[in-house]
């Protein structure tokens, strides 16, 4: 099965799923003694997206039924925050809590952008204009939140202004990305807000776009290597992605690619790449606490997997 088919069966897979079936002080030195979270001990969870917050607070969603679980760096074991299926919210993909304290849920299949408040309120619901969608991850700028749709190969933007929450509206549509994306995924922006950088992982490119232009083009990795990814994470201008490729004897394995990009972000180099993990691990996004990287092990290769549903640390690479 070529990596277009998988893809393309994970996103009818994860619809078909969805809807079927967290607080304190910053991190200490005894972060390092908890190697692994328990997400979930439901069976079919399938956690997919997560977020590790400034203050140790750790949100992480579940694709296959919409919940959101909550717990800290220092505490071994997450616990339910939002319920599944509340809110119509019956997948949940990319997650990320803004500088006002509110909490941003891709809602996958859903079509929907999920916002609440710190106590679980919903603060607003906005749904794309589309027959069909996957919305599937986040990333903000200071006047908008941007989100991958891996059905429409769109980007859709929210405008923020102070506590209003603008409409879900295309912003880079289809057309205008070359190579044709086929699964676009992870996003952030660059620290100075004038670009966003996408990651497409059926023809295996990172796109940049020009927020003021909104023209993308392909992010030139040197020496014939690749990169795209799943989960991103932007620190300055290295770039970690999540990322799945098959090994000599075939086998699909998953990492995090580090890359090292260029000051207009047109380019980059490959720095380091993770101890590799198997495909029933299935990590899928990232995040930073501290002197470590998190990533979730969804288990999707291997749906619905088997409990208990982890967030462990990158083996191999900081």
């Amino acid at each position: 099965m070529d990596r277009r088919t998988i893809l393309k069966t994970g996103v009818a897979a994860l619809a078909a799923t969805a809807g079927a079936v967290a607080l304190g002080a910053p991190a200490s030195a005894n972060t390092a003694l908890i190697k692994e979270y328990v997400v979930s001990r439901e069976p079919g969870a399938n956690p997919e997206g997560i977020e590790v917050t400034s203050d140790g607070t750790i949100y992480v969603t579940s694709v296959a039924t919409g919940a959101v679980l909550r717990g800290h760096v220092r505490e071994p074991e997450l616990r339910p925050f939002l319920a599944p299926g509340v809110d119509g919210r019956t997948s949940a993909t990319g997650v990320h809590r803004d500088r006002r304290g509110r909490l941003f849920v891709a809602g996958a299949a859903t079509g929907s952008l999920f916002v609440y408040d710190r106590s679980g309120r919903l603060l607003a619901r906005r749904t794309v204009d589309a027959a069909a969608s996957f919305l599937n991850d986040l990333a903000f700028t200071a006047d908008a939140v941007y989100v991958t749709d891996s059905v429409n190969q769109t980007v859709w933007r929210v405008a923020l202004a102070g506590d209003r929450i603008g409409q879900l509206t295309p912003w880079v549509t289809v057309g205008a990305f070359d190579p044709v994306p086929q699964f676009v995924n992870g996003i952030v922006a660059s620290p100075d807000g004038r670009y966003l950088l996408v990651g497409e992982q059926a023809v295996d490119v990172t796109y940049r776009i020009e927020i003021a232009t909104r023209r993308a083009s392909q992010v030139r990795i040197a020496d014939g290597q690749v990169f795209s990814g799943d989960g991103f994470l932007l620190e300055g201008r290295r770039l970690y992605g999540v990322w799945n490729r098959q090994n000599a004897a075939g086998e699909w394995e998953f990492l995090t690619r580090l890359v090292e990009l260029n000051r207009d972000f047109t380019a980059a180099r490959v720095v380091a790449d993770s101890t590799p993990v198997g495909g029933a691990v299935g990590p899928t996004t990232i995040a930073r606490d501290r002197g470590r990287l998190l990533w979730v092990n969804s288990q999707l290769p291997a749906a619905p997997g088997t409990p208990p549903y982890l967030v462990t640390e990158v083996p191999g690479l900081r």
